[in-house]
């Protein structure tokens, strides 16, 4: 159940108000007045109050436990400005504003936790130190695949190479073939001509 306990028309800014009561907003009933009791601000004292007032509220008239109670909602809201003024140089006047604000707290029981299974912490094993030798075996095996890799691309390079080479050689025979057949026709053309000319020289 909630007991609400407010002060109005406080003669102070909602701003310096709220830089107390957000150090008390969600915090138990004990816990907020000592925060209150060592403050140095000067809205201590009336957020104190405030606070006494709505534990006495609670234990009065809702017959609550002041040790159950905690500070569920605090919030700080302006109230009217009062204006002033004040005389400056020249003959001219200057406008005061004299703020005020009015503050709310508002307790509550806090509920009750439901009993769960503890669990039980674990201790995090530490990874034994590896033997120098482990070690050793372990960086040899992360090695090999790469000496591996290394020499695949060895096998696949002069792969290559011979057969580029295999084809200039094929390429190299092929010329030399024709150039034989070309020079064995022409032979074969100049032996035939003197046969032609001994045989129109008789005619």
């Amino acid at each position: 159940m909630e007991t609400k306990a407010s002060a109005k028309y406080i003669r102070m800014s909602a701003r310096k108000a709220r830089l107390v009561v957000d150090l008390v907003r969600g915090k138990d009933v004990a816990e907020a007045q000592q925060i209150l009791d060592y403050s140095p601000r000067a809205a201590a004292r009336e957020v104190s109050k405030i606070l006494n007032s709505a534990i006495a509220n609670a234990e009065h008239n809702n017959g609550l436990d002041a040790d159950e109670l905690f500070v569920s909602k605090a919030y700080v809201d302006e109230g009217p400005t009062l204006k002033r003024f004040r005389p400056r140089a020249m003959g001219r006047a200057t406008r005061i504003n004299k703020r005020t604000c009015h503050i709310t707290l508002v307790l509550d029981e806090r509920e009750p936790r439901a009993e769960g299974k503890r669990r039980r912490l674990r201790r995090r094993v530490k990874p034994k130190a590896a033997e120098p030798e482990v070690m050793a075996e372990e960086l040899e095996e992360e090695e090999m695949p790469e000496a591996e890799e290394a020499a695949e691309l060895e096998d696949k390079a002069t792969e290559e190479t011979e057969a580029t080479e295999e084809q200039e050689e094929s390429g190299e025979e092929a010329d030399e073939e024709a150039a034989d057949e070309a020079g064995a026709e022409e032979e074969d053309s100049d032996a035939d001509k003197p046969d032609e000319e001994k045989s129109e020289s008789e005619d």
